[in-house]
């Protein structure tokens, strides 16, 4: 485990003590496997961070907790250090805690742990549950200011939400899908990863009130718990398309969408227009195959600089700003790709 960062920066990088830490990178006994993944991790994090690590400047740790699928993660842990030369000349450092899935309860233990061990902010992208709720509101109240990320939950304490307007996001996925499919017959499949997270209700809800306006003689079949998962979407999609043979266009809210295309393939069955979300590595390779008609998305690394800059003011190392704005909707198609971070 070679590196060169001293012991008490890995310590704080992984909220871990200094002497776990000394324990595991020196192989004594009496420590578990996860505390020295956690270890190697806080290496691997630092390694990235370099660049800022050495730098003179205020220091913000901050907290990026997400339940997401990890092609999601990904990007933004990619648009985040993207963004941390910017910031100078405050120094900003990030511990990340991702899962997929899972009870609600293990997310909570991480907001509450956060809580306990301390952090000058967190960023959060959750589902809007009472156990979450409450758990923000004890990270408010020990001083831990928390921006959400692309899912708000407005019933909590938190400072900003950042993100995009995700009704508006609806809005816009129905009006390219009623110009893409024009007289064609054919029903529309949108698929949700979760009917607990917000961003993804408020983009049926505005995705189901354009098409009705526009569009009233649509049928829209609706799927959701795939978790945005390629290993749970599949079975959802398939059941739904060999239930509903008019099934002929997809608007995708919540992910799975190699799965959902696979489901198509199987059966031998045209997907006529796909609208998705979200430039992550998955949709970039099926919308350069030409295999997605758009992606909706929004600047990542946007929209991580600001939450950071809404965490430093909060702190008061910036001047305080007028509210935070949504993120622009980018309708991006094979023709009109940004240029990947990094």
């Amino acid at each position: 485990m070679g590196h060169p960062f001293p012991i008490r920066e890995i310590a704080r990088q992984a909220g871990l003590s200094e002497a776990t830490v000394d324990r595991v990178l020196n192989g004594r006994g009496g420590v578990r496997e996860s505390t020295a993944r956690e270890v190697s991790q806080a290496i691997a994090d630092l390694d990235r961070q370099r660049t800022q690590v050495r730098l003179v400047g205020r220091t913000f740790m901050i907290d990026i907790v997400m339940q997401t699928p990890e092609r999601f993660s990904t990007a933004v842990r990619a648009a985040l250090e993207a963004e941390l030369p910017a910031l100078h000349p405050a120094v900003v450092r990030s511990r990340f805690h991702f899962r997929e899935t899972g009870p609600v309860e293990e997310l909570t233990r991480t907001l509450d742990r956060i809580g306990r061990r301390g952090s000058q902010g967190v960023i959060l992208k959750a589902p809007d549950v009472p156990e979450i709720t409450a758990a923000v509101a004890r990270l408010a109240e020990s001083g831990i200011p928390v921006v959400t990320l692309v899912t708000d939950l407005p019933s909590t304490p938190r400072l900003a939400y950042v993100g995009i307007d995700n009704r508006a996001a609806g809005a816009t996925a129905a009006y390219l899908m009623g110009q893409w499919l024009g007289d064609r017959p054919g029903h529309v499949l949108t698929s949700l990863s979760s009917g607990f997270f917000r961003n993804e209700e408020e983009r049926e809800m505005g995705f189901r009130s354009a098409m009705r306006a526009r569009h009233p003689e649509r049928t829209l079949v609706e799927l959701a718990e795939g978790q945005g998962l390629d290993a749970t979407q599949y079975d959802l999609v398939r059941a739904a398309l060999e239930r509903d043979p008019e099934i002929r266009a997809v608007y995708s809210i919540g992910g799975g969408n190699i799965a959902t295309l696979r489901a198509f393939e199987d059966l031998g069955r045209q997907c006529a227009v796909f609208v998705a979300h979200d430039l992550d590595h998955d949709n970039t390779r099926l919308l350069r195959d030409h295999r997605l008609s758009a992606v909706l998305h929004h600047d990542l690394r946007h929209d991580m600089r600001e939450a950071c800059h809404i965490v430093m003011r909060a702190h008061g190392a910036l001047p305080p700003a007028g509210p935070t704005l949504p993120s622009a909707i980018q309708v991006v198609t094979p023709y009109n790709m940004p240029t990947p971070i990094g």
